[in-house]
């Protein structure tokens, strides 16, 4: 059976459990040693069909939450902010029936040693993207949120950005897109030894094509680690934001605007 839709502009979505998402996820209240999803969906990220996901084994499917759900599976997935900015991108950008296809690949706690390359995190996120292409779609940004696990030591907050820049390097020679655009999202929680190192390292990176976009100060759940539903939804809309302010071309800009108004 066909897609009703095919994906034209790819997505991809990376890190650890701030990006796969934790917002509204609670502890089960027949299961305390339990957590799920409190199903409390925020309309900016209802699904629709023009909003793709692949799937963990590799197949296009409409996209919901919880995106990561069969990506980071060691844990309950909430929300994340991939279906906000999915639908804040295709209000904004995207015309007629062309659709979007989100490539969820983020796993909480992870650090960023375990996305050097030849990682399994790693090969499967490239894997992954590849397949995304093959019927002729274009990759057009990896948003990547990830840092926390690498605030408790100082050798790891230490090689943070050197790791960082190495891992942007590897992905745009092994997808060959060596002007892929990356968005990272600066940490709003980790350890306070060293989370502001981490903070340092990506605010401060320069490399072509990357931009980075702050969530501190973006609301934390009880935990003080991970974002809740609220600040989910207002980080896609920032990297939505990001996205469009610098990496979307006037052309999409302006077919969007005349396909709404028509």
């Amino acid at each position: 059976m066909s897609e009703q839709h095919t994906a034209s502009q790819i997505f991809i979505l990376s890190g650890q459990s701030n990006m796969a998402g934790r917002g509204g996820v609670i502890t089960d209240p027949h299961n305390h040693h339990k957590k799920l999803w409190d199903g409390i969906l925020p309309p900016e990220c209802e699904s629709r069909p023009e909003i793709l996901r692949l799937s963990a084994d590799l197949r296009w499917e409409k996209a919901a939450v919880p995106l990561h759900a069969d990506i980071d599976t060691r844990k309950a997935c909430g929300v994340g902010p991939g279906m906000s900015f999915a639908n804040s991108v295709k209000d904004r950008l995207c015309g007629g029936g062309e659709a979007i296809g989100l490539v969820p690949c983020g796993v909480g706690g992870t650090a960023i040693r375990e996305w050097a390359r030849g990682e399994q995190l790693y090969e499967n996120m490239v894997r992954r993207a590849k397949e995304s292409v093959r019927s002729g779609a274009e990759i057009k940004c990896l948003l990547w949120y990830q840092g926390e696990s690498d605030t408790s030591t100082h050798h790891e907050a230490d090689a943070y950005q050197k790791n960082m820049e190495k891992l942007i390097q590897n992905v745009r020679e092994d997808l060959g897109l060596p002007d892929l655009p990356v968005i990272q999202v600066a940490l709003a929680s980790g350890d306070h030894n060293y989370l502001e190192k981490v903070r340092e390292a990506q605010l401060c990176m320069k490399m072509t094509n990357l931009v980075c976009v702050d969530a501190k100060g973006l609301k934390l759940k009880e935990d003080n680690l991970h974002l809740c539903t609220e600040a989910q939804v207002k980080l896609g809309q920032m990297l939505a934001d990001a996205y469009i302010s610098n990496f979307a071309s006037p052309n999409s800009l302006a077919s969007s605007s005349s396909s709404s108004s028509s």
